[in-house]
């Protein structure tokens, strides 16, 4: 058997119907609308294995993906949606080794997906302003084992950034309040990307960014669509998440004019 389950995993319980539940492998019972499972009962089962609960319901032992310990993370603010997440990581170009700056952390979410990203040899600087926003990003962080990438600081980001960075991540209600220091922390060809959730945020970002030597300035909007899977039968879900955030990205050069 290649690496059972053990004390302290992280496992994604799926039943027949669908519904899910993650949580981590200790001592004790969780309770499910099919019955409680045992959770030391899993250490030493194989990944994939089929489990019962108390009253004989059956689910399959997962491990979880990134993405369903985003839509499953404790939070107290608006995340960053995997469908966003994706194309903002490579719009940074963030990868082993960069250093990036993630301002505005919130419940962490994005911040996670960055360390992920950087690796081992890189490094996210998160700021935050909010004591409780701090300590919870530092929770999901620390469950997620990436808190060792990431160093969270407790600031006003008006005062500017300690760091000279490969890209920076903005997600604050006000980004265009904050250009020049985005700007000023960037390195030479580094990479800006900054969420809006309306238009007219979107237009006040722009006119602040054309004041700045930026290039390749673009704003984008992912609109994504779930089919159900089944073969005979093949459509879109009825709903879908539609709009979430629109997204303007924008590349440094040295050449500054006041």
């Amino acid at each position: 058997m290649v690496n059972p389950v053990r004390l302290g995993d992280r496992i994604l319980a799926v039943f027949e119907d669908g519904r899910s539940f993650l949580f981590t492998v200790q001592e004790g019972k969780l309770q499910t609308h099919h019955g409680v499972i045992d959770l030391a009962s899993l250490v030493g089962k194989s990944y994939g294995s089929v489990c019962e609960t108390h009253t004989g319901k059956r689910f399959y032992i997962m491990k979880p993906r990134f993405v369903d310990e985003i839509y499953k993370m404790k939070r107290q603010t608006q995340i960053v949606y995997p469908k966003d997440m994706g194309f903002i990581l490579l719009m940074l170009d963030v990868h082993e080794g960069r250093t990036v700056i993630d301002a505005g952390v919130g419940s962490g979410a994005m911040c996670a997906a960055l360390a992920r990203a950087v690796g081992t040899t890189g490094k996210v600087y998160a700021y935050e302003r909010r004591e409780e926003f701090k300590r919870l990003a530092e929770e999901n962080l620390k469950k997620w084992g990436l808190m060792d990438r990431v160093e969270i600081k407790l600031k006003d980001i008006s005062e500017g950034f300690d760091e000279t960075v490969d890209a920076i991540f903005l997600d604050v209600p006000d980004p265009w309040n904050y250009i020049r220091q985005c700007y000023e922390a960037l390195n030479g060809s580094g990479n800006l990307a900054i969420v809006c959730p309306t238009t007219n945020q979107v237009q006040r970002v722009l006119e602040e960014l054309s004041k700045f030597p930026f290039l390749n300035v673009e704003v984008w909007e992912s609109l994504f669509r779930q089919y159900k899977p089944v073969a005979e039968r093949l459509r879109p879900f009825d709903r879908m998440i539609a709009h979430t955030a629109y997204m303007v990205f924008a590349r440094k050069t040295m050449d500054w004019r006041d």
